[in-house]
């Protein structure tokens, strides 16, 4: 049976792929809910009073099921602006096709402020890259800033002989063909940043996609497949039980989710080296400039806040908070670096 694009594309999303992922779902979520809507929980009366804006509830746009990390990021940032913009913040799930479905309703919406998106790298980097969506990131979506950065990790079989990312990289580089390396999928995040890291050394190494970080995990701990770059959440709790080996994270400045993990960028000698699967507020096109530049704000102050950050941590989620041309930049950026690695190594997603 051949693979459906839109399945392969909704693993492009943060996983919490953790073995007591029920238990640590459930104690993230009363988390988010403790987030209290009051004055004295930090009540940012300057945000309130650059305008009229918000004079009615907002509504949240999810577009994956509950649980899911995007979905645990986004209901902790409603709840953080419930209380800055001293008004409701209604978080509501529209799942489907890998995150499109509800992305596609919110680039449909009222450019008035009362719809936002909690965005993320399937349906708005990767999506577009591959298929046919019925929105154009670029054209649609209004970036309004960035929450966080899901961090990647290079991970082998605990016994394999590379010492370090540079042995681990000269192993690979001296036999080209012979290693393999596993993602979530064909096109998934996990994919695109592992044929950035070959490319960016010149590793040659053949693709063995899999449906989902678990099953992918499975066969690089028990040395079936050589390596993989596979998100914190799903990595870590392999390498804290000695399971797997780690040689580096994702993220040029190294992570807080991933302690004692140097950055790849240096352990591999690729400076600049700085990817992620991210996580942040879009609003549909044509919302002024005053209501985005003033959410934008808001979030500042929401991601700076510790009930926040520590939900994001538990979800192992760099908090990252970068406004509104920082995130159009970032995106922009990755875009183009994601096209360019699908564009050099002709990766396409099997059709129906």
């Amino acid at each position: 049976m051949k693979k459906n694009p839109q399945l392969d594309v909704a693993q492009t999303e943060t996983q919490l792929s953790t073995p007591n992922h029920n238990s640590s779902r459930r104690k993230i979520l009363s988390g988010a809910c403790a987030l209290t809507v009051t004055a004295g929980l930090g009540l940012s009366v300057n945000v309130r009073a650059q305008s009229a804006y918000p004079a009615k509830p907002v509504k949240m746009i999810v577009p994956w099921p509950p649980g899911q990390a995007t979905d645990l990021g986004g209901r902790a940032a409603a709840m953080g602006l419930s209380r800055v913009l001293g008004q409701s913040v209604v978080v509501e799930n529209k799942a489907g096709a890998g995150g499109t479905i509800g992305t596609d309703m919110v680039a449909k919406a009222a450019g008035d402020g009362y719809t936002i998106l909690a965005g993320s790298s399937g349906p708005v980097t990767v999506a577009p890259l591959f298929q046919t969506t019925p929105y154009d990131p670029e054209r649609d979506l209004i970036p309004v800033a960035m929450m966080g950065l899901s961090p990647y990790v290079l991970v082998t079989a605990p016994d394999f002989p590379a010492k370090d990312a540079a042995a681990l990289v000269k192993l690979i580089k001296d036999n080209p063909g012979k290693y393999t390396f596993a993602s979530s999928g064909t096109g998934a995040t996990a994919h695109l940043i592992t044929e950035s890291f070959n490319a960016a050394l010149g590793l040659k190494a053949v693709h063995v996609p899999y449906k989902g970080s678990s099953p992918a995990l499975t066969d690089v701990v028990t040395g079936r497949v050589t390596y993989c770059i596979e998100t914190a959440a799903a990595t870590m709790p392999f390498v804290r039980d000695g399971r797997a080996k780690a040689y580096g994270v994702s993220l040029q400045k190294g992570s807080i989710v991933t302690p004692g993990i140097p950055p790849l960028a240096t352990a591999a000698g690729i400076p600049g080296f700085d990817l992620g699967a991210w996580m942040g507020i879009m609003v549909p096109k044509g919302t002024p400039k005053e209501i985005v530049a003033q959410l934008s704000v808001a979030m500042k102050e929401v991601m700076q806040s510790k009930d926040v950050a520590d939900i994001f941590l538990r979800i192992a989620v760099e908090n990252d908070y970068r406004p509104t041309e920082a995130f159009k930049q970032y995106l922009e950026a990755t875009t183009k670096m994601f096209s360019e690695v699908i564009k050099t190594n002709n990766i396409k997603l099997e059709a129906n």
